[in-house]
């Protein structure tokens, strides 16, 4: 009961003074925000050393394993290809030709296929927590690089068993190696994502990794392929990478158009696949 006659209005903000937020998807290359992986930077580790740790868990040869797939295919290269086949080697012998290809390769393959399985592999994760997705197929290409350090050691004894100098071209050894990262990560992120909505894709990558091998000059030298048909063999990405491998550590070869060829595919594919992951990356959640 009022004592007067006047009647208490409640106060209603003018919806004009009050502050409205709208949340719109951003668009162009800001839609990556790759910043985001430097915050989660210890998560990528974390995952990254997780991989390491479960691929030589309850092995007895361990790390043994990362030189025997190399060191047996160099064994038969060198005497299907080498021996009965005669392929040339650029003037160097074939079993450290062969294997000087095969470490790049090796990296590769085991990394475009772990992270093409990489999101489905973790799918209790991704429908748990937020975190950058683009994390989880990086974590996965990079203990990669673990089996490419052992195997080097078995290069460089190579190297010196058959009294191959080393030079200043080894400093190019990085670059090389990080073109053969970005490669197997740039396939990798559009057949990851494939891969959710698509699971039939899990089976296609064996059968491209084995088909791709051997259209990568591997077991032969890119010089036998004809003049008219280098730059075309260049869109091949692993070309330019293997072919800077044996340029770097064999001193055969020189870096010609078909290395900026390859660089040109490699900078195209991870910069597609990027935005391709990323437009897809509000679905994984729902679909896997």
């Amino acid at each position: 009961m009022t004592t007067n006659d006047s009647v208490v209005q409640p106060l209603v903000p003018d919806a004009a003074l009050v502050p409205q937020i709208v949340i719109e998807p951003q668009k162009g290359w800001a839609s990556l925000d790759l910043r985001d992986l430097w915050h989660y930077r210890e998560l990528l580790l974390l995952l990254t050393w997780r991989d390491i740790k479960v691929r030589y868990a309850q092995t007895v040869l361990g790390a043994t394993w990362a030189v025997l797939q190399p060191l047996l295919t160099m064994l038969v290269f060198s005497v299907i290809f080498g021996r009965f086949a005669n392929l040339p080697s650029d003037g160097v012998p074939y079993p450290v030709f062969t294997f000087t290809a095969l470490l790049p390769w090796q990296l590769f393959a085991f990394s475009l296929t772990n992270a093409s399985n990489s999101l489905i592999n973790s799918d209790k994760l991704i429908s748990k927590v937020y975190f950058p997705r683009l994390i989880i197929p990086i974590a996965s290409a990079l203990p990669g690089l673990v089996d490419f350090a052992v195997s080097f050691f078995v290069l460089i004894a190579m190297l010196g068993y058959y009294q191959i100098p080393f030079t200043t071209r080894w400093l190019m050894l990085p670059f090389f190696l990080l073109l053969a990262v970005l490669s197997a990560l740039a396939v990798g992120l559009w057949l990851s994502a494939l891969n959710v909505e698509y699971r039939d894709i899990r089976y296609v990558v064996p059968f491209l990794t084995l088909f791709w091998q051997y259209a990568t000059p591997v077991a032969y030298s890119a010089s036998l392929i004809p003049e008219k048909w280098r730059l075309l063999y260049g869109l091949n990405p692993m070309t330019g990478v293997v072919d800077g491998f044996r340029w770097a550590l064999l001193g055969i070869g020189q870096l010609n158009s078909l290395l900026w060829v390859s660089m040109a595919v490699i900078v195209l594919l991870f910069l597609s696949g990027l935005a391709y992951f990323k437009r897809m990356e509000a679905t994984f959640a729902d679909v896997i």
